[in-house]
């Protein structure tokens, strides 16, 4: 049987460890095996790192083999996956695009612990790979797996000139802003400080606003939207009246906390809170062909995919020092 060099968590939390997994000889049905060539390094990794379990969904590779059953995908292709990586296909949820919903999903953390991106290979179902489109490297396309494919799925429907707002200037938030600015909307960064003013100008935010220590802040026009991509709880006494009436706010960071948000606003305002996990498969090519035309690129770290890479990428990023996208290269 065939093995793989794959990096898993560990009871204790400690640093990932190399392992190797066996799979069969022969691929089934529409299953797919993928030469691993670049992992991204996501937040929610950090979340399964005390989990016995293959780590990483954020994948780039190689088509080596494929299923008899596949019908599009062939040798040599590059392609990717992110989130989620199964689902039913005949409830309501998948027949609507919404698949990432499906009762019976598969998504990272949850399925298929024996598959990941920090890994030689991986193998999954056909109909969940992405192709990566010309216009994007592997090492820019891993990170919009999933912090891509989080961002544009909150900013699929805007229109154009909405105003959007972006919370956090980080891993996620300069996706946003790239999105939201390419889209064409005005693009307003809320972040704490003026650090990263000069670099989210440049990505295409419109404004920038510096939060801390204002206490009545000023927009050109209100939110339309709001993307709440950092994990600290916004203080909604600043935020919510820069908000329009029937406005929505879209909370996108993984945390195991309460997010909270004052009653009357939100009533005698109209604003809504929407959840939003990750891209549908729909919007996830959408998103990769955008990026591609448009040139929405991550701001990427890059380390070796090996335990003592893995374990470097991971201290920076819990430190908070990582400079927006981490990457671990397949060596």
């Amino acid at each position: 049987m065939p093995s793989f060099t794959v990096f898993k968590g560990q009871n204790d939390g400690g640093q990932p460890k190399k392992a190797t997994i066996s799979h069969p000889d022969q691929l089934e049905g529409d299953k797919v095996l993928v030469k691993v060539t670049v992992s991204g390094l996501c937040g929610t990794d950090l979340h399964y790192l005390k989990k016995d379990m293959v780590l990483g969904h954020e994948g780039c590779g190689v088509v080596e083999a494929v299923g008899p059953e596949v019908k599009r995908l062939k040798k040599g292709d590059r392609v990717g996956w992110g989130f989620s990586t199964d689902s039913c296909g005949l409830c309501d949820e998948c027949l609507e695009s919404w698949e990432q919903f499906c009762p019976q999903r598969a998504i990272y953390g949850v399925a298929n612990f024996d598959q990941g991106s920090f890994a030689s290979h991986a193998i999954w179902r056909e109909s969940f790979l992405h192709e990566t489109p010309d216009g994007l490297t592997d090492e820019e396309a891993a990170p919009l797996q999933c912090g891509g494919a989080t961002t544009f799925a909150a900013l699929y429907d805007v229109q154009h000139g909405d105003t959007v707002g972006i919370m956090g200037m980080g891993g996620l938030g300069h996706l946003a802003v790239q999105f939201a600015a390419k889209l064409g909307c005005r693009v307003v960064v809320l972040s704490g400080s003026d650090r990263k003013k000069e670099e989210a100008m440049k990505l295409g935010a419109t404004e920038f606003i510096a939060t801390k220590g204002v206490d009545n802040l000023k927009v050109t026009k209100p939110l339309k939207r709001l993307l709440v991509t950092t994990s600290a709880q916004p203080e909604w006494q600043k935020i919510l009246p820069i908000m329009m009436p029937r406005s929505t706010i879209y909370p996108l960071s993984v945390s195991h906390s309460d997010f909270r948000v004052p009653y009357m606003p939100l009533v005698f305002r109209g604003i809504a809170v929407q959840g939003s996990l990750v891209a549908s498969r729909i919007q996830h090519r959408k998103m990769l062909d955008f990026a591609a035309l448009h040139g929405v690129k991550p701001i990427l770290e890059r380390f070796p995919m090996t335990e003592e890479g893995i374990g470097e990428a991971i201290r920076k990023l819990e430190d908070g020092k990582m400079y927006y996208r981490a990457v671990l290269l397949a060596q």
